[in-house]
């Protein structure tokens, strides 16, 4: 087998036995690392520390790793201008967060002859966050609702790093004022 040494470097083609008998010296591991290979690659290694990184490297991954999140948003046509505003904030702070936005327009009785409204409402609440967002998908009909899809210009993992460093501001502005308050 070909093996290879515990700092990388290449100690050539080598029996079992002696590959074995080095990793017993060296008090390391002895693990395959490409069996297809002709002949098969061995290297010696601390195995439980190397479970143990690549664990820590996984979970980083994770950690850094952004979750795709529709979030939804339910209006009126008949809306009032105040809830309006409301509702077009949670969705400003959605599209901060890097999240879809899902915009329903619920129609009922006799404002399903007038989907021109809903429509409209929807072209109005796109113009006012489409420094935030664009729309991903148009509004349509979908039976008693119209649905219109937002999506944030930024990526969510862009705004989870803008997060973490307001947070770290936040945090170093309030020790700065622990530290300058009297006692």
């Amino acid at each position: 087998m070909r093996l290879v040494g515990p700092s990388g470097e290449q100690v050539g083609i080598v029996p079992l036995a002696k590959a074995l008998e080095l990793a017993q010296e060296y008090d390391l591991d002895l693990v395959e690392v490409a069996a297809n290979a002709r002949p098969p690659v061995c290297k010696l290694m601390d195995y439980g520390k190397f479970k143990y990184e690549s664990a820590m490297k996984a979970r980083e991954a994770r950690k850094n790793q952004a979750h795709t999140v529709i979030k939804e948003m339910k209006l009126r046509p008949k809306i009032d201008p105040h809830d309006y505003d409301t509702k077009k904030g949670h969705v400003v702070r959605f599209l901060k967060q890097g999240d879809k936005v899902k915009i329903t327009i619920m129609f009922r009785g006799r404002e399903q002859s007038r989907p021109e409204l809903g429509y409209r409402l929807l072209q109005r609440l796109a113009e006012d966050v489409q420094d935030l967002g664009f729309v991903e998908s148009n509004p349509k009909q979908d039976g008693r609702n119209m649905i219109m899809v937002l999506g944030p210009h930024k990526k969510k993992t862009e705004a989870m790093a803008e997060a973490r460093e307001a947070q770290a501001v936040r945090k170093a502005e309030r020790q700065g004022v622990a530290a300058d308050a009297p006692e």
